[in-house]
């Protein structure tokens, strides 16, 4: 029997304000254990919340960015349900009345574009987190670190559109890019600033009616997230060839033993008791506040990708990758407007300083290679000061000392040899030292031209114009 799959995300992206949605303890990931609490965020009795603005003018940020529509007044809830890492027994959320609906997002996968729909936005507080030790029974320990209790959340809920799980795991990346070039959430899974819920269901082709979904909770890689998926319409579509029924249930991703498992029944709406909060007033959104929002919206990854098609001549491919990230998409512009070509400018950033990136774990604000030293040397390569294979070289360098490239150059000796009568004598030399080789080429073993090469850049320790060698050489050669 063929199936469709129906999959909807549920993105939870931590905020970048310094402080927590509701008081003013710090969101400093790292900090020990229960250290950035305070009454407010442990849910003492006789508390007061009060909103924290910056929160709110991110939320709006994204919202705008995805096309929602804001709305002029929301109002927060309590959802109601007990966890040990949920101090109060509830969290602040928003239900009936949330800060945006509508909008969409473009994703791409295998060449074909398209959009998927975006239900909501809505802000919410975090929970605490459970650290787990031991595994036998008589050594197993939990405990609570309300570090995160209270960090503001905006969700970010899809429409069911998604076929695939590597869509799902584009649609993802996309989203992730977006927020970091807003710069209202860092992004980083491993620490759990961006976790996503997914909703999984597949049905009969054809069919108008969903399927039994199930949840998939707390996925925190694009990875996990394609892995979690995968199994998950595999172990559905059994269970439906058997003739059985998927329950409705929220389950856990087990990544080393690549399957999920039965967390809990999935609760419904109404399992959560949801009600106004009765110690927030509604968050009332002036005019001028939401246009204040829109206008710290920059260039977002798509419209940049589109403009460095269009104004540096790029394949789809590379303006892609060089978009997704707004610090590496300002490095490479900055790298392109001081000079040189664009191609080689986007070669080398593609290549090479994506590679310093992966292996140190930098960001690109963390590059020893500033753009203007990476632009100068590219500009050494195209007015035949330096080599190529020389520029590699200086690269290193470059990265090693943060020097720039003129001074290694003038330094190391590493000025490129031009002269055709300096070439011309390392090329007979090299001739007269291999006869063997001289008269395979002559007797028609066109390959030995390359051994000739070879030798002539040795003895010129890279410092050769290689094209220049290639002239000469052959010149002399068949001369």
């Amino acid at each position: 029997m063929h199936y469709e799959t129906v999959i909807g995300l549920e993105v939870h992206a931590q905020l970048l304000t310094r402080t927590k949605i509701f008081c003013g303890c710090s969101t400093r990931f790292g900090a020990p254990p229960n250290h950035n609490t305070c009454p407010v965020c442990l849910g003492m009795p006789g508390v007061l919340p009060v909103l924290n603005r910056t929160a709110v003018e991110y939320a709006m940020r994204t919202a705008l960015a995805l096309g929602c529509a804001v709305h002029p007044r929301s109002i927060f809830a309590r959802k109601n349900y007990f966890y040990p890492d949920l101090p109060k027994g509830y969290q602040i959320s928003q239900y009936e009345s949330p800060l945006a609906t509508g909008g969409s997002m473009g994703i791409e996968l295998d060449g074909e574009a398209r959009r998927v729909g975006i239900t909501r936005i809505h802000l919410e507080e975090d929970a605490g987190k459970l650290v787990h030790e031991g595994f036998a029974d008589s050594d197993r320990r939990s405990h609570v670190d309300f570090n995160r209790a209270g960090v503001p959340l905006i969700e970010i809920v899809g429409e069911p559109e998604l076929r695939s799980p590597e869509e799902a795991a584009a649609y993802l990346r996309r989203l992730r890019s977006i927020l970091r070039t807003l710069e209202v959430c860092d992004g980083n899974m491993e620490e759990g600033s961006l976790r996503c819920d997914a909703n999984v269901s597949i049905r009969r082709q054809g069919a108008r009616e969903l399927g039994t979904k199930t949840e998939l909770k707390n996925l925190n890689s694009f990875r996990n997230v394609q892995r979690a998926l995968a199994y998950e319409v595999e172990r559905q579509t059994r269970v439906l060839d058997s003739g059985e029924e998927v329950d409705q249930e929220s389950r856990l991703w087990d990544a080393a033993e690549g399957r999920t498992y039965s967390m809990r029944s999935k609760e419904e709406a109404q399992d959560y008791r949801y009600f106004p909060d009765p110690d927030l007033l509604p968050l009332n959104i002036r005019p001028e506040w939401m246009e204040l929002a829109r206008r710290m919206i920059p260039e977002l990854p798509a419209a940049r990708k589109a403009r460095f098609m269009r104004e540096y001549s790029l394949p789809a491919a590379d303006a892609d990758i060089l978009a997704e990230e707004r610090d590496l998409a300002d490095y490479f512009e900055e790298v392109a407007r001081i000079g040189g070509s664009h191609k080689a400018a986007a070669n080398w950033v593609l290549t090479e300083i994506l590679r310093i990136l992966k292996e140190g774990n930098l960001e690109v604000r963390q590059l020893s290679v500033p753009a203007r030293h990476l632009a100068e040397m590219i500009q050494l390569i195209e007015d035949g000061t330096i080599s190529g294979k020389i520029a590699k070289t200086v690269f290193e360098e470059m990265v090693r000392t943060n020097r720039d490239p003129r001074t290694i150059v003038r330094d190391q000796g590493l000025v490129q040899i031009v002269d055709e009568e300096h070439i011309l004598a390392i090329i007979d030399q090299v001739i007269a030292e291999n006869p063997g080789p001289l008269a395979q080429y002559r007797g028609g073993k066109i390959a030995t031209f390359g051994f000739f090469v070879g030798q002539v850049m040795r003895k010129t320790q890279g410092k050769a114009n290689p094209q220049k060698v290639n002239d000469l050489l052959r010149r002399r050669l068949d001369g």
